[in-house]
């Protein structure tokens, strides 16, 4: 069988893999749209509110059912 010649013109070779995933990468990095710093803080801001407020509010309902179950219960 004759060998193969690849190193032709019209042949490329593959990328490696790990480079090909990197350069992909920062590819799609450049398309995204970056928050400016004052929408990054205010959106900062409004997630720590609702934490907090959906923290205090299942901690009042815990609250709640537990003085009920003791009432119920005790």
């Amino acid at each position: 069988m004759p060998k193969v010649d690849r190193s032709k013109a019209g042949e490329r070779r593959q990328p490696n893999a790990i480079r090909r995933f990197f350069r992909e990468t920062i590819g799609e990095l450049k398309k995204v749209n970056w928050p400016t710093r004052q929408e990054a803080v205010n959106l900062t801001i409004v997630v720590l509110i609702v934490t907090f407020g959906m923290s205090a509010l299942l901690g009042l309902l815990d609250f709640l059912f537990t003085q009920f179950f003791r009432l119920i219960l005790g």
